[in-house]
């Protein structure tokens, strides 16, 4: 399944998720809760720079372990971490 989201969201996004996992190493990240997603299980935003542009990943936590459910680079999240840091 894991090889099959990042198949998909290398199509739509062009971003693996082995470059999306550098977004946490950002020491300047920011993480947020999704509100818009609550169906059962708690969903958060990673807003964290990679290889000079801010990407933004979607997650979740599942038995101590990060889950990537989608990443990219938009706008919405660069004006998020921008905001952020100034």
């Amino acid at each position: 399944m894991v090889i099959l989201t990042n198949h998909l969201n290398i199509e739509k996004h062009g971003v693996d998720f082995y470059d999306a996992q550098q977004a946490f190493l950002d020491k300047r990240r920011i993480i947020a809760e999704d509100l818009d997603h609550s169906r059962g299980e708690k969903r958060y935003f990673c807003f964290g720079e990679v290889s000079g542009r801010v990407m933004t990943v979607r997650f979740t936590w599942r038995n101590n372990i990060i889950r990537i459910i989608g990443a990219g680079y938009w706008r919405k999240g660069k004006k998020i971490y921008d905001e952020a840091q100034s």
